[in-house]
């Protein structure tokens, strides 16, 4: 919704916006400031910020093949105090995913719903 007012505000201005999006104009404009100000976000989003850093550094130095587990143990070895389901919420927002071993798992059963065929 964010984007659709900043795209559209030029035009019709925020609050008529608003007015028709389940929005109030003060979050809107809350949302604005945070990006601009740091120090309007929360004591965890800062924390994620800096920790994505952190984050995306062991995964780069480790050739990109490092998961959730192996990234965790690293930075608890660099000193940091982070959980692994943080590190686990951080990497998937982030799109990071380690290397996968062994073989996919094929099943005799499809998982996928079957299409309706036409007699036609």
């Amino acid at each position: 919704m964010i984007s659709f007012i900043d795209a559209h505000r030029s035009l019709l201005g925020v609050e008529p916006i608003c007015r028709l999006l389940p929005i109030a104009p003060s979050t809107y404009y809350e949302v604005i400031a945070k990006r601009t100000d740091v120090d309007r976000l929360s004591a965890r989003a800062r924390r994620d910020i800096a920790m994505k850093v952190e984050i995306r550094g062991v995964f780069n130095e480790n050739f990109r093949v490092y998961g959730v587990r192996k990234v965790w143990r690293q930075l608890q070895r660099e000193g940091y105090d982070i959980t692994r389901r943080t590190v686990a919420r951080l990497m998937e927002a982030m799109g990071l995913q380690g290397i996968i071993r062994g073989k996919p798992i094929h099943t005799t059963i499809n998982d996928r719903p079957r299409r309706a065929h036409s007699t036609v």
